[in-house]
Formats: C-alpha cells, sequence, structure tokens
C-alpha cells in the first residue's frame, strides 16, 4: 500500500541516509522506462529527493517532458521507492542544494558547468527498510 514521506519510521529516514545508490526511472518519449544508476539525496522534512546531472541527458529530457520520476534503494531485503512530480532546477541555488546533498551523503562532486538538478516532491512511497 502506498505511504506518504510523512508516513517513513526513522529506520527508514536513516536507510535514506546510508551510502548507497539508487535507480532513478524516467520514462522516454516513446513510453518505455529509462532506467540508470544514480547517487540522491533526500530530504526528510520537506519529502524531497534530490540528484545532480548534466543538462540535456536522457533523464533530464524525460523530467522536462513528462514531470514525473521514480527514485528506489535496494540493500538486501530493505528497499524504499520514492515517487512524484519531478522537475529539472536550473536556478544556481537549487543547483547548489542539490550538490550539498550529495557532498553530504557520497564524497565531493566534481566541476560540471553544465550542471541541474533533478528534484522530486515525493507523494508515494512504497517499499520497507
Amino acid at each position: 500500500m502506498p505511504r506518504k514521506t510523512t508516513d517513513l519510521s526513522d529506520t527508514e529516514r536513516e536507510f535514506l541516509t546510508e551510502r548507497h545508490l539508487g535507480t532513478l526511472t524516467t520514462v522516454r518519449e516513446n513510453g518505455t522506462p529509462h532506467v540508470v544508476a544514480i547517487a540522491f539525496g533526500f530530504d526528510a522534512e520537506a519529502g524531497v529527493v534530490r540528484i545532480i546531472s548534466s543538462d540535456r541527458t536522457q533523464k533530464v529530457n524525460n523530467v522536462d517532458r513528462t514531470a514525473r520520476a521514480v527514485v528506489c534503494q535496494v540493500d538486501g531485503r530493505r528497499w524504499l521507492s520514492l515517487e512524484g512530480a519531478a522537475r529539472v532546477e536550473r536556478d544556481p541555488d537549487g543547483v547548489a542544494m542539490a550538490v550539498a546533498a550529495f557532498e553530504a551523503r557520497y564524497r565531493p562532486a566534481r566541476e560540471n558547468p553544465n550542471r541541474v538538478a533533478i528534484e522530486i516532491q515525493v507523494d508515494r512511497v512504497l517499499g520497507r527498510a
């Protein structure tokens, strides 16, 4: 049964801060799924997933077109899918927030003059961690 981010347990919130990769699923123009491995940050208070990317990648183009995406994180039997309305953030302040989330969870981000961020306002959570 789908849940909201406000329904996440403390353990599930902690799971989303552990250093794991996830997958991002978007939909191509022909209707087929586009699934890629990604690093992401999750703002539990805002219920927002942030992903850094280069502009004009397939995932960015898909989000620009469909405005919907899903991130899934799996570790053994623990898994969570975070689905919601998505948008591409090109404003430098918004991109900086995504870079900060990435760096807090993973490592320093490399320089990228074409960097944008994908933001997902999560409205549906599946899974258990």
